[in-house]
C-alpha cells in the first residue's frame, strides 16, 4: 500500500473514509443478492491465496513484530500478532470451512398461515456494512473478513497500527478472492491510514453507511467503541475465565485439563484466568493442580489456604480477583463449595466463559443453569471457547452481551430478518 495513502490524516483522511463508507454500501446491496456459490468460491480462491502468500504474508508479519520487540511490549502481545506457517495455512482451513457452512441468507426462520389466508415467512438476511475494529490479532482480517462475505455483509476492517503490515498482506488476499469470484472488490475493504481519528469516524457511522459496529481487542477500545458508537455494538470486555474444581472432579482430569485451559495459548480470551478448588480437596486435587500449573510455567498467584500447598505460590492481591492476566499468571483460591464458587464467580466474571469439573451431575448442571455467562461448560476447557471449535468455521468474538447475539459470532449472528408477506388480494377490513 502506498504509505502517502497510509498516512493520510485530517481533510485527506475524512475524504477517503467517507468514499469507504459509499463503497461498502454499494457493495452490500450487491452482495445480499449474490448466489451462494459465488460468495463461496470466493472464499475458497482467498484460501488458496492465502496458502500462494504465505512468504509475503511473513514478511509483511516480521516487519510488525519487528516493530512492537522494539517497542517493549509484552510476550503475550507478541504472541497474538505473530503469524507462522501453520497459522496461516488455519487462516486458509477457516476460510474453507465457512465457505462449506450452510448459506444463512434467505434460510427461513418460521413460517405459518393466517386464517385469511395470507402466507408469513420470517428469512434471514444480511446486517448491511460490518464495520470491524481489532487490534494486534492479523489473523482477525482474514476471519472477519471471511465471515462477513459468507453472511451477504460488507465489511469494513481497522486494524490495529502494530498490525498493519500483516492485516494489509492478509486483505489482498481476500480482495484476490473476491475478484475471481466477480464479487465486488469493495465487499471487504481495509481502512488505510494508521490514524486513530479513523476509528472515531467509523464509531459515527460514515455518515450512516455502517450498520453494526464490532470491536475485538482489549478493555480501552471495547470501551470508547461502547461509550462512542452511534451504531448497534456486538462486544465484549474482557475474557476474564474462571474454572470451578468441584470435590466430584475426576483427578486424573483436573490438573492436565487445567493446565490447557491456561496455558495452550495464554493471550486469547478463552484462556483460564482464575481457578476456585473446593475445600475439601483443596490439600489433594488443589496440590496437583498448583504443582502442574508451576512446573508448566505459570505463575500461581493464591490466597492463604493455596499458598499453603506449595511455597512457589505467591500472594494473590485483591487485583487478581477478576483481572485478565492474558500472560502465565493464573489466580487461584479455595471456596467453601458451590454457592460460594458462584458467587465469586458472580462478582468477578466478564460474563465470557466459565467451565466446572465435576462428576456430580446434580451439581453440574446447576452450575450450567446458574451462570449468567455467554459460554458455560462442563469438564472442558475454556480454551474451546472458539467460533471455529463450535463448528462455526470461525468466529469474529465473543460476544457477552444479550441483545441479538450472544456467544461466538459467526454468520448467522451476522443476520437480521424480515418478514415476507404473501397474499392473493386480501384487504384489512
Amino acid at each position: 500500500m502506498d504509505a502517502r495513502v497510509e498516512d493520510q490524516t485530517g481533510a485527506d483522511l475524512e475524504t477517503v473514509m467517507a468514499k469507504t463508507g459509499e463503497r461498502a454500501r454499494a457493495a452490500a446491496r450487491l452482495l445480499a443478492n449474490a448466489p451462494t456459490d459465488a460468495r463461496n468460491a470466493a472464499l475458497i480462491a482467498a484460501a488458496e491465496a492465502l496458502i500462494a502468500a504465505t512468504d509475503t504474508i511473513l514478511d509483511a508479519n516480521a516487519k510488525d513484530v519487528d516493530a512492537a520487540k522494539a517497542a517493549g511490549v509484552t510476550t503475550a502481545f507478541i504472541d497474538r500478532l505473530t503469524l507462522t506457517p501453520d497459522r496461516v495455512h488455519a487462516m486458509a482451513d477457516g476460510l474453507r470451512d465457512i465457505a462449506v457452512l450452510p448459506d444463512p441468507v434467505g434460510s427461513v426462520i418460521a413460517a405459518w398461515d393466517r386464517p385469511n389466508g395470507l402466507k408469513i415467512e420470517r428469512v434471514r438476511t444480511p446486517l448491511g456494512v460490518i464495520g470491524i475494529i481489532y487490534e494486534s490479532r492479523p489473523n482477525v482480517t482474514s476471519d472477519a473478513g471471511g465471515l462477513c462475505l459468507k453472511s451477504g455483509n460488507a465489511a469494513i476492517l481497522r486494524g490495529g497500527s502494530d498490525s498493519l503490515h500483516s492485516a494489509q498482506a492478509i486483505h489482498a488476499c481476500l480482495v484476490e478472492g473476491l475478484t475471481k469470484a466477480g464479487l465486488p472488490e469493495a465487499a471487504i475493504q481495509i481502512v488505510p491510514s494508521r490514524d486513530r481519528s479513523a476509528v472515531g469516524m467509523m464509531l459515527a457511522g460514515l455518515n450512516g453507511t455502517i450498520d453494526v459496529i464490532v470491536p475485538r481487542g482489549g478493555r480501552s477500545l471495547v470501551e470508547r467503541v461502547q461509550a462512542e458508537a452511534r451504531t448497534p455494538v456486538f462486544s465484549h470486555l474482557d475474557g476474564i475465565c474462571h474454572i470451578y474444581v468441584h470435590e466430584s472432579a475426576d483427578p486424573a482430569m483436573a490438573a492436565p485439563l487445567i493446565v490447557n485451559a491456561k496455558m495452550r495459548r495464554t493471550g486469547i480470551c478463552g484462556a483460564a484466568e482464575c481457578v476456585l478448588v473446593d475445600k475439601g480437596v483443596a490439600g489433594t486435587l488443589g496440590k496437583s493442580v498448583v504443582e502442574a500449573l508451576i512446573d508448566a510455567g505459570c505463575e500461581v498467584r493464591g490466597d492463604a489456604a493455596i499458598q499453603a500447598l506449595d511455597d512457589r505460590v505467591k500472594d494473590a492481591t485483591d487485583d487478581d480477583w477478576g483481572c485478565e492476566f492474558l500472560d502465565t499468571i493464573i489466580a487461584m483460591r479455595v471456596v467453601a463449595g458451590p454457592n460460594d464458587a458462584l458467587d465469586h464467580i458472580a462478582q468477578f466474571s466478564s460474563s465470557h466463559t466459565e467451565s466446572i469439573l465435576a462428576e456430580d451431575q446434580d451439581v453440574a448442571e446447576r452450575f450450567l443453569s446458574e451462570v449468567d455467562s455467554a459460554i458455560v461448560m462442563h469438564n472442558a476447557s475454556t480454551q474451546f471457547a472458539d467460533g471455529g471449535e463450535f463448528g462455526m468455521g470461525a468466529e469474529i468474538g465473543i460476544a457477552t452481551g444479550r441483545m441479538h447475539a450472544r456467544g461466538p459470532v459467526g454468520v448467522e449472528q451476522l443476520t437480521t430478518f424480515n418478514y415476507r408477506v404473501r397474499g392473493t388480494g386480501q384487504t384489512r377490513p
